[in-house]
């Protein structure tokens, strides 16, 4: 009788560590996230893909130690949009998150009412419901609130991420104080023409006050006197105030934020997720803000380039790399984490100041960010490291999409891309571990706001790619590479040349974009562009609208909607409470 309870007892335990076991995510199966993403960074400028004169170990490592891919690609030339991508497996468009017309092509505040909508899925939210702890840390860029200031309906922690550190908007040159202003250049040169006109015509009525004939009561003076104080609030750079801000989960850490503590204050946040997390699976975005401008360069790394601010940034942002990698390795995350890393889009080429260029180098490749179908503003580093799963050193030549990391970590994180939307990512796992020899996407669409400039298509029979321009910026000066009379390059107007014929180039012979086809140099040349069409057709099919997050109204700054701490509109503490540096780590 004892001898049979003992069986049963031992059947029973054999059962329980069996569910045990079925339950517990594996370390080969569910493994953790880093994803890493640099901000305007040229993949010329990245040791593992070409460049001799800039240092970056670290990167390079990764690349050494996993799978370097040469034909990765932004969905978008240009942050918000990029992101939105990014975090969706969506082309930005179907989300409203893009240019409407020519409009605006990116958030302009953080106090705007535009942004990622709730009804988007991200990659984080997916994760998240598996039992994954979720963080961001550095750039968001897609929304903060809608209606109150607290709403927070766009805010990271209301798309599957339980945890955030960094900025809910961009760097600007108006968060250096001693570098030249963006958008507060403008605003105060209105708010001083404001004062002078309203000055003017307070002086008139309070002449006529005294003469005795006050018109239209005392309303009309109450709203000049308004006005008035909000123009001369708007002379004292409050932009700086309100846009460049430091948040944590939903309060603001720091306003306005310290450029030379903001790269330690974020490897010491990494860091701490690395450690807090280490005993359960996590995905840790790093947003890093290098290598937008304003340069965030400090420490031991200024000086430390052939190539002035912007490499010395380069490099720092390859040391904050490093310093991430050494805390997988200290915690014993390495062997268990899936790391990627890349950029939003190609480099800024026309960002320069008397010195020289502040911008990227986005090697062979034509063109730069804000161009929506030149390789060079759309063509990223893409580079993936999972040991013992993917084999070490391979370089694939395929086309993938920044839009596929979606798909891929949904499927190795063992949860379900959305079905009733329609997705444009696929997964890179059967590429990346030799399953198929060919990449899933055999056509791509390449936007500029809601205008397709151009398209591709991978022939798989032939092995080459195809690459039509519908539209394509005109460079200013002519013969340049970039729009540098004028900024970024438009999407539309007189700025764009229309082309029809359009534009053919074979890219696997022809990376640079350097030769155009016609019929007498490309025998197929009418049947490729039918081809082509045909796929533009169809994709059309796909696009329905949606709701124009960068409309004028989501666009418009609303004071109510502005992240504050202290007194508005004098918003301002130091970092987290701290003014001598970055936060620690928290426990």
């Amino acid at each position: 009788m004892a001898a049979a309870v003992l069986g049963s007892r031992a059947w029973w335990l054999l059962l329980l560590l069996l569910l045990m076991a079925a339950g517990r995510p594996l370390a080969a199966s569910n493994p953790n996230f880093l994803i890493i993403m640099a901000d305007d960074l040229g993949i010329g400028d990245l040791g593992c893909y070409g460049n001799s004169t800039l240092s970056t170990p670290n990167i390079d490592r990764l690349a050494r130690e996993g799978v370097r891919l040469t034909q990765h690609l932004a969905a978008a030339p240009l942050c918000t949009p990029s992101r939105a991508a990014f975090l969706t497996g969506r082309h930005a468009f179907r989300s409203g998150m893009d240019a409407v017309g020519g409009g605006y092509r990116a958030l302009q505040w953080n106090a705007g009412s535009g942004g990622l909508p709730p009804n988007e899925t991200t990659f984080a939210q997916v994760l998240k419901e598996r039992g994954y702890a979720t963080g961001i840390i550095g750039k968001w860029h897609l929304g903060v609130s809608c209606e109150t200031r607290d709403d927070h309906c766009h805010h990271p922690l209301r798309h599957g991420f339980e945890s955030f550190y960094g900025l809910p908007f961009t760097l600007l040159g108006d968060c250096d104080p001693a570098g030249p202003p963006e958008l507060d250049r403008g605003l105060r040169a209105r708010g001083l023409g404001a004062v002078w006109v309203l000055g003017l015509a307070a002086a008139a009525l309070a002449l006529l006050g005294v003469r005795g004939r006050p018109p239209l009561g005392w309303e009309l003076p109450a709203v000049l006197g308004g006005l008035l104080l909000g123009a001369w609030v708007c002379t004292f750079g409050l932009v700086r105030r309100w846009n460049c801000v430091v948040m944590r989960d939903h309060g603001v850490a720091g306003q306005p934020l310290d450029l030379p503590t903001l790269t330690p204050a974020l490897g010491a946040e990494a860091r701490s997720f690395l450690h807090r997390h280490r005993s359960r699976p996590f995905l840790l975005f790093l947003a890093l803000p290098h290598v937008h401008l304003p340069l965030v360069t400090a420490g031991p790394f200024l000086g430390s380039s052939q190539h002035g601010r912007y490499g010395d940034s380069v490099q720092e942002m390859d040391g904050l790399v490093g310093d991430v990698l050494n805390a997988l390795d200290a915690n014993g995350l390495t062997n268990t984490t899936f790391t990627y890393f890349t950029s939003d889009h190609g480099g800024f080429l026309e960002a320069r100041d008397e010195h020289g260029r502040l911008g990227g180098w986005n090697g062979i490749y034509r063109g730069g960010k804000g161009m929506g179908g030149w390789e060079g503003g759309i063509r990223v580093p893409g580079i993936v490291r999972w040991p013992g799963q993917l084999e070490a050193g391979l370089v694939i030549h395929e086309p993938t999409s920044l839009m596929d990391v979606f798909p891929t970590l949904v499927e190795l994180g063992g949860g379900r891309v959305p079905q009733d939307r329609v997705m444009d990512g696929h997964s890179l796992l059967p590429l990346l571990k030799g399953e198929v020899q060919h990449s899933a996407h055999e056509f791509m669409f390449h936007y500029c706001g809601d205008l397709l400039h151009a398209a591709r298509w991978h022939e798989r029979e032939s092995g080459l790619v195809w690459k039509m321009h519908l539209m394509t910026p005109r460079f200013q000066p002519e013969g340049s590479d970039g729009c540098h009379d004028s900024g970024l390059c438009p999407c539309s107007g007189p700025g764009v040349a229309v082309h029809s014929p359009p534009l053919l180039f074979e890219l696997t012979s022809d990376p640079s974009e350097a030769r155009a086809l016609g019929p007498g140099s490309e025998p197929r040349f009418q049947a490729v562009l039918a081809r082509l069409a045909r796929a533009v057709e169809a994709h059309r099919a796909t696009v329905t609208p949606a709701p124009a997050q960068f409309s004028l109204i989501n666009i418009l700054w609303r004071p109510w909607l502005q992240p504050c701490c202290g007194t508005f509109p004098f918003c301002g503490c130091s970092q987290d409470g701290q003014t001598d540096g970055a936060p620690e780590p928290r426990p």
